[in-house]
């Protein structure tokens, strides 16, 4: 087998299609076709279901793909340690992120300490930035929930309370904290399925046998802000996330711990690698510094 008819296969899996995986490779189209036909030919296996330009993996090329994934993986971590050898100079590493809060955090201080090193940062919720770090297209990723993988090692990294939100002319505004309770028969605007700060919420209703009553779902944090602030509901937000603004008012929820949790992941297996080493260093300087603050002084919540 030729590691190029290979390659060229790995690429069309990757992108999706025989012309995205030709860009990629700097190649021609027809090159590409006839590398992966060369490669079917040559085992007597389909590879590939294919359907005008559209292509989709078969079972047989599916399992194929996980092989070269990860020899191409080692691949490039390979290429990475050579670069890295000089000292963490050169080189990129490949950053998930289900949102900005924490990840750019991180990437910022990462980028202080090593600013030769490129970072690139991929965005998507936390099914995709799962699935990205899995299938070796990223070296780290910064999550807002966590499951229990032994193919994953993690780091807690920071938990934020909720707080609800409601407009300025609701009648719960002058007050500056709520109970769970008080939410009961409240039309909520909540995040989508899946999200953690709905998960906690839940949760927390659950526990108080509070039925949630949906007026709208919305996979946007922004847009959540937005339908609050025409009076569609109110919502559930990390408090680390809200902006301040004279239409909203922001209440404290009383007499529970009801919070999100952001974690920063690698692969088990990769956790020794230079560069993702060097990423959770960082992490722990981070979370080092702020132990070391003083506690901000405690005022006292009333309801």
């Amino acid at each position: 087998m030729r590691l190029t008819h290979l390659r060229s296969f790995y690429a069309v899996g990757r992108y999706g299609s025989v012309t995205a995986a030709a860009k990629a490779l700097h190649v021609s189209q027809p090159t590409v076709t006839t590398q992966v036909r060369a490669l079917e030919e040559g085992y007597g296996v389909e590879l590939l279901h294919r359907s005008g330009r559209r292509v989709a993996l078969t079972p047989a090329g599916e399992t194929l793909y996980a092989m070269a994934q990860r020899m191409f993986s080692s691949e490039q971590e390979a290429i990475d340690y050579l670069k890295e050898s000089a000292g963490l100079t050169t080189g990129v590493i490949r950053v998930g992120a289900v949102g900005p809060l924490h990840a750019i955090e991180i990437v910022a201080a990462f980028h202080q300490r090593y600013p030769g090193l490129n970072v690139s940062v991929r965005m998507g919720n936390s099914e995709d930035t799962v699935r990205d770090l899995l299938a070796y297209q990223t070296d780290v990723a910064v999550l807002a929930q966590y499951e229990d993988d032994p193919k994953l090692y993690y780091v807690p990294y920071r938990r934020h309370p909720l707080v609800i939100i409601v407009p300025a002319s609701h009648r719960l505004a002058r007050r500056r904290s709520i109970r769970i309770e008080d939410l009961r028969d409240e039309p909520m605007i909540m995040r989508e399925p899946g999200s953690t700060t709905r998960k906690a919420l839940e949760a927390a209703m659950h526990a108080h046998s509070v039925v949630p009553r949906y007026s709208l779902e919305i996979g946007s944090r922004e847009a959540v802000r937005e339908a609050v602030i025409l009076g569609l509901g109110i919502a559930a937000v990390s408090e680390r996330e809200h902006v301040d603004d004279p239409r909203l008012r922001k209440l404290a929820i009383q007499g529970d711990d009801v919070y999100t949790h952001a974690h920063v992941v690698c692969l088990e297996e990769r956790r020794g690698a230079r560069l993702v080493a060097a990423f959770f260093d960082v992490v722990r300087q981070l979370l080092a510094g702020e132990q070391a603050k003083p506690a901000p002084p405690r005022h006292e919540r009333r309801g």
